[in-house]
């Protein structure tokens, strides 16, 4: 959760009048390599959801992450619900291992109900577009794709492109403030006649 990369979300999204809340995976806290298995995962995205509901009651959530959290976040809502979140949001699905196209990673969000954003660099090698472009499209409504040219799984941008990665994570985060507010925005009233 300290990672450079999460530190400079947490203190864009502040900027942009939006709370966070970071988290450690166990297998992160031990220093360890290999992520912790699917369970474990999964009981401590609930346990953090219940702790930002806890911590901020009145405010709506919008759950997610980078890479694997962004996917446990999404298997955990597949199997039951979070409660009090409204949507889920990914900086950088990792659809699949380095360089070898596939959906089977996807196949829990056909049971998340809530919508939810993709944000991917067009040269992630963890999410190719032929096989994240026909996922969205199949996921309907639900799913919202946002395409950053040039940019890799970590929202990098080769020199040659004339732009930072700052200014690629500004447009990032743009399109996520914008995407939460679309979400988060109360329903429109209705009258009957």
């Amino acid at each position: 959760m300290d990672h450079p990369f999460m530190g400079a979300v947490a203190a864009e999204l502040a900027g942009r009048g939006i709370a966070t809340l970071r988290f450690q995976f166990p297998y992160m806290e031990r220093g360890a390599r290999r992520p912790d298995p699917p369970q474990l995962a999964q009981a401590t995205v609930r346990a953090a959801a219940a702790a930002a509901l806890r911590l901020l009651p009145g405010l709506p959530l919008i759950g997610g992450g980078k890479s694997f959290g962004g996917r446990m976040t999404s298997q955990t809502q597949a199997k039951a619900s979070l409660q009090g979140v409204r949507g889920l949001a990914f900086l950088g699905f990792p659809l699949h291992a380095a360089s070898h196209p596939s959906q089977n990673r996807a196949e829990h969000l056909f049971d998340v109900q809530i919508p939810m954003l993709f944000l991917q660099g067009t040269r992630d090698k963890l999410a190719s577009l032929d096989q994240l472009e026909p996922l969205c499209k199949k996921l309907g409504r639900r799913a919202t794709l946002k395409l950053f040219a040039d940019a890799d799984h970590s929202f990098h941008v080769p020199a040659r492109t004339g732009r930072k990665d700052a200014q690629v994570l500004g447009d990032v985060l743009d399109a996520l403030a914008a995407w939460f507010d679309s979400v988060i925005a109360p329903p429109a009233k209705s009258a009957l006649y």
